[in-house]
């Protein structure tokens, strides 16, 4: 993602508004005791609440691209005495957290947004614990993207700049090493902007 592109979610930090395109916390299992990651946190909502489920034995970290979400986040955590709650500013390509130390990973509607999606899905494989699971919900498009669209603002901040068609996104799963990969919820294709698409919600496993 470009730097023109962060600083315009940067300006979104402050507004009451969801860049979600799903509830990935609601289908992921989380125990007392997980270390959970939430890629493109936003504001925090869902890590808070993922530090609440793990409890005082567990983590939840929260990773966004943007200074001002993250910002914010930390704001609203110590708001919310979420003592295991820890906020990264990050690149979802190069995430910057150890290799094998999470238990559950969840991410809403933020994986579309990379030009480089198949790195997202190495990064994911890396830092989950063998037996890990991820949770994510995001769009896929009907047909390839026009590629003036790509980087363009108003198309990355309607989440569908860098909508993938369904077979290349679940190749870029396959590819890192997950198994189990199994689509919990999927929407019927709708317009979007400028392109037909539709939402679902994926679970997979890293292999023990």
């Amino acid at each position: 993602m470009t730097g023109a592109i962060a600083m315009g979610f940067d300006g979104l930090s402050k507004k009451n508004c969801r860049l979600s395109c799903g509830g990935a916390f609601s289908l992921a299992t989380i125990i007392p005791g997980d270390t959970c990651i939430d890629l493109g946190c936003g504001k925090g909502h869902d890590v808070m609440r993922m530090a609440r489920v793990t409890g005082e034995k567990g983590h939840a970290f929260g990773i966004d691209l943007s200074r001002g979400m993250i910002e914010t986040a930390k704001m609203n955590a110590e708001v919310m005495r979420a003592h295991n709650a820890s906020f990264i500013q990050s690149t979802l390509e190069e995430i910057t957290l150890e290799d094998d130390m999470a238990d559950v990973v969840i991410s809403n509607c933020t994986i579309n947004h990379s030009l480089h999606q198949g790195q997202v899905w190495n990064e994911i494989f890396r830092i989950l614990k063998p037996g890990g699971t991820f949770v994510v919900s995001d769009i896929y498009a009907t047909e390839e993207v026009p590629e003036q669209y790509k980087t363009d603002p108003s198309a990355v901040a309607g989440c569908w700049a860098g909508a993938e068609t369904k077979e290349n996104y679940l190749a870029h799963i396959a590819k890192a090493g997950f198994v189990n990969i199994s689509i919990l919820e999927e929407s019927a294709p709708y317009t979007k902007g400028c392109i037909r698409a539709a939402s679902f919600t994926l679970q997979g496993k890293k292999p023990l």
